[in-house]
């Protein structure tokens, strides 16, 4: 007989089969740098802000391990998240590591803790492996997007565009997606502000509905077994991120592997403390934010899965 926490794991609430999926492969490792950042924006899915010590920052020597086993394992890709990467002193060491072995990609707010080490992040561009950078502009909207981050940060978002581009580093944008935007109008504002900084009309634009903050309960459609059968495909189930990527978090002094980058708030999704025990373990999607990658195709890669 279940216990209460194993049907909840295992069953949605009218005692239907939780949807589900299994891991195929580890393409891509991210990691998370830890929740500290710079900024303080109230809608941070990871509810990061000055000192935020949810999730710890991360030493070359915490992150060297998972680098080294993920290449045992075939990985493709690294990834890196936060909080805000550059304000983790290691940080730039990191990068330098784990750039010698496979394409590096590295998320960050582009504020004044990018651009202040952009001197050292300038040798980065012989690295033996490429190196992208993915900037957060929320909006095509100066004002809108500074409501959020703060007075200064959309100038400071393209500046770093501009000279990250401009030193030879693949360059994305991140935005948000808004439930009520008219997609097209919002795109083709994107592309103007692209034009207008001296920017190619082809970079990536990564769009993410509204995760919610740590912790937060929601009430979203479950997701069953047969809707992850009726509505998906052997191909786009492939695509979740939790079937072919993993992220490691410091918590409590410990390195710890979770399924993918947005679950880091349930410790139900926490998966061992190696990537190899972590493989095999299926994905139950019960978290309310599964529901954004089942309804949207929500990822935070940019690989194909």
């Amino acid at each position: 007989m279940l216990t209460r926490t194993e049907a909840h794991w295992l069953q949605t609430d009218d005692g239907a089969a939780r949807g589900w999926i299994q891991p195929h492969a580890l393409d891509e490792l991210w990691l998370h740098t830890g929740t500290a950042c710079n900024l303080s924006c109230p809608f941070c899915l990871e509810g990061s802000r000055p000192g935020d010590n949810r999730l710890q920052r991360i030493t070359l020597k915490d992150a060297r391990p998972f680098i080294e086993e993920a290449l045992t394992l075939g990985v493709r890709q690294f990834s890196f998240t936060g909080g805000e990467p550059f304000i983790v002193k290691d940080f730039v060491r990191i990068l330098d590591y784990a750039s010698q072995y496979r394409p590096c990609l590295v998320l960050s707010n582009g504020s004044d803790a990018l651009l202040k080490r952009l001197h050292q992040i300038a040798r980065l561009k012989d690295a033996a492996q490429p190196v992208s950078f993915r900037i957060s502009i929320d909006y095509p909207d100066e004002v809108r997007h500074d409501a959020g981050r703060g007075a200064g940060s959309f100038r400071q978002a393209l500046e770093s565009l501009r000279q990250l581009q401009g030193l030879g580093f693949g360059i994305s944008l991140a935005r948000q997606m808004p439930a009520d935007e008219d997609t097209a109008s919002v795109e083709a504002a994107f592309q103007r502000l692209l034009g207008d900084n001296g920017l190619p009309a082809a970079t990536r634009i990564v769009a993410f509905p509204d995760f919610g903050a740590p912790g937060e309960s929601r009430n979203v459609p479950a997701i069953t077994t047969d809707c992850m059968t009726r509505y998906q495909t052997e191909a786009t189930r492939r695509a979740f991120m939790c079937a072919f990527s993993k992220m490691v978090v410091k918590q409590a002094g410990q390195m710890r592997v979770y399924a993918c980058t947005l679950v880091d708030d349930d410790p139900d999704y926490e998966l061992g403390r190696t990537l190899a025990a972590a493989m095999p373990a299926r994905v139950m999607l019960h978290h309310q934010r599964c529901y954004s990658c089942f309804r949207y195709g929500s990822s935070c890669s940019e690989l194909a899965g």
